[in-house]
Formats: C-alpha cells, sequence, structure tokens
C-alpha cells in the first residue's frame, strides 16, 4: 500500500513537470490554437499514451537501453528529428490549397492523426525514456512490495494526470482559436502555419543538440 503522503509528492511533482514548457506541451498548445480544442484534446490522448509506453519501458528495463548504450540513444534521438522536421514541412505544404474549402478541408483531415503525431513524438524523445526511468524509482519502496508493480502503478498515475493536464491545456488553446477565427484571414492562416512549421523546427534543432 502507497503511503498518502508519497502518493500526494509524485502528484504535486508530476502536474508541476507536465505543466513545466518543453516540446509536448508547445506541440500541444500549438495543435489546439491553429486547430482547435478537437485537435487539442486528440494530440493529449496521444502525447498521454506516449507516456505510458515509456512508462512500460522503464518497468521492463528497456529504457535502460539509452541510457547504457550511446548509440541506441542517437539513433532514436535522429528519428525524433527527422520526424520534427517532417512534420513543420506537412505545416507549411497544409496551406498550398487555392481555395478556401480546400484549405477548410486541410485543416480538418489531419485531425484524427493527431494522436498519432502526438504519440510518435513522445516516444521518439529519449530524453522522455530517460526521464521515466529517473524519476518513477525515486518514489519506490521495496519494503512495500514488488519494485515493478509499484512503478507500473505510478506511471499510469502519471498517465493519467497528463491526460488531465493536457486535456485542459488543449481545451483551453481550443478557446484561443475560436477567438482568432472571429477576425480571419488568409494572412493570419499563412502566420500560423509559419509559426507552427517554426516551433517544429526549434523543436527538432533541441533534439539534435541534447546528449544524454
Amino acid at each position: 500500500m502507497i503511503e498518502t503522503s508519497t502518493l500526494l509528492l509524485f502528484l504535486v511533482a508530476s502536474v508541476l513537470l507536465t505543466l513545466a514548457p518543453g516540446p509536448d506541451i508547445l506541440f500541444l498548445v500549438t495543435q489546439g490554437v491553429t486547430r482547435g480544442h478537437r485537435a487539442g484534446l486528440i494530440t493529449a490522448m496521444g502525447l498521454a499514451t506516449g507516456n505510458l509506453a515509456h512508462t512500460l519501458g522503464a518497468v521492463l528495463g528497456i529504457s535502460v537501453v539509452f541510457r547504457t548504450s550511446a548509440l541506441a540513444f542517437q539513433v532514436l534521438k535522429l528519428a525524433g528529428v527527422v520526424y520534427l522536421l517532417y512534420l513543420a514541412y506537412r505545416a507549411l505544404r497544409s496551406g498550398n490549397g487555392d481555395e478556401p474549402g480546400r484549405q477548410q478541408a486541410s485543416l480538418k483531415k489531419p485531425v484524427k492523426s493527431l494522436f498519432w503525431r502526438g504519440f510518435l513524438m513522445n516516444i521518439l524523445n529519449p530524453k522522455v525514456a530517460l526521464f521515466f526511468l529517473a524519476f518513477l524509482p525515486q518514489f519506490v519502496s521495496p519494503d512495500l512490495g514488488a519494485v515493478w508493480l509499484q512503478m507500473l502503478t505510478y506511471g499510469l498515475l502519471f498517465t493519467l494526470q497528463v491526460v488531465i493536464v493536457f486535456g485542459v491545456v488543449g481545451l483551453f488553446s481550443g478557446l484561443v482559436n475560436r477567438w482568432l477565427r472571429r477576425g480571419r484571414s488568409d494572412r493570419l492562416g499563412r502566420g500560423f502555419r509559419w509559426m507552427t512549421a517554426a516551433i517544429f523546427t526549434a523543436l527538432a534543432l533541441r533534439l539534435l543538440l541534447i546528449e544524454r
């Protein structure tokens, strides 16, 4: 049985870390502002599922590979960089349609795929894998039973609070989108696309420069 004080400390630390500025929350806010609250919620679910995958990796010991193997770390990092640059390219390409209806359709069509975009963006960041490997064991006590079960429990709780926190952030970002749409224009749409591409490119460069 996990002690109440330890559980509260874990939840407070988890929420603060989730709200800290980083690639995930920047990606989430960008999607919510540019595509609306539904896109924000779907993106939040994808990012949260990525955290769940990292939890399983930490429990099963898979994440240890990224701590001990420089090659594995670099391969996953470069895969994440390429994916972020691809998203930047797609953001710019989404506005190539000439007709307003076609442009609107190009914005709505990718919404369903945002779950997998959020998932891949999270899962392809080796720093997140190392974070779970370092964070979860801090709250584990061998005296309370199986260590792997405690880590899994904490990982599930972390994922649950990510769903709630990111869900709220996604909804509020969608409200910003609704407000901006009242005075939307082609110039505003182009600005959003370039802003999105710039954020993805900056995240790619940030990921490229990180070390173990």
